[in-house]
């Protein structure tokens, strides 16, 4: 997500945010901006888990401190390398292969017993 995008979606001013060191800092940057008393997010005031360095035309370098909601709102997700139908089919492949029967679950809300490394994962099971 281009600057211009990120400064939008959250809808913050560039001259509240904090202004950045001429440098890239590295993880020990973030460690020590997100310690034990982390920065507000920019857009909700919650606190930070994530922060960046961007270079906004015109106001130079800030700091983007984000709390989990607004980093998974501002950060672009792509779809699978190939099509779902191709994947299914390579799945089904396989089963057949190893004469196994294959379940697959693509709302693990839905089903009652969830595999224990679960969560809201999409799940695969190959059962003999």
């Amino acid at each position: 997500m281009d600057v211009d995008d990120l400064v939008q979606i959250l809808a913050v001013d560039p001259l509240q945010l904090d202004p950045a060191p001429p440098w890239s800092p590295r993880m020990r940057g973030a460690i020590e901006r997100l310690g034990a008393t982390p920065k507000p997010c920019v857009a909700c005031g919650a606190p930070a888990r994530a922060t960046r360095v961007v270079a906004i035309p015109g106001y130079g370098r800030r700091w983007i401190d984000r709390c989990r909601d607004h980093l998974i709102a501002t950060t672009q997700r792509h779809g699978p390398p190939v099509a779902v139908g191709e994947l299914l089919a390579v799945l089904e492949d396989a089963a057949h292969e190893a004469r196994g029967e294959l379940t697959i679950i693509t709302d693990p809300l839905a089903v009652t017993a969830r595999p224990q490394t679960g969560g809201n994962t999409r799940a695969c099971w190959l059962q003999r």
